[in-house]
Formats: C-alpha cells, structure tokens, sequence
C-alpha cells in the first residue's frame, strides 16, 4: 500500500498532537523552523533520500 509522504505526516502528527498534547506554540514554531531550515544554505546539510 502507498501512502502519500504529506498524508503520513498529517496523521501522526495529530495523533502526536492528539496524545502528547504540547503546547501550541512549540508546534508552530517546529513547523515554521522546518520550512525555513529547508528553505536555507542549512538544507544541504540534510542528506537526499534514494528510493
């Protein structure tokens, strides 16, 4: 079964929402650092994944 990677990763980050209960704030600012990480001179640090 193929499950789309941004399907995945909406489901177990509301379960993880849903059960650790975090704090909203710390939420928005891991999403908002990911996109800026992946965005910068920084992302060439993250090795490419290979099918």
């Amino acid at each position: 079964m193929d499950v789309p990677l941004w399907l995945a990763l909406i489901v177990v980050g509301a379960l993880g929402i849903k059960l650790v209960r975090p704090p909203w704030w710390l939420v928005a600012v891991i999403l908002v650092g990911g996109y800026l990480l992946a965005g910068s001179s920084l992302s060439a640090l993250i090795p490419p994944t290979s099918k």
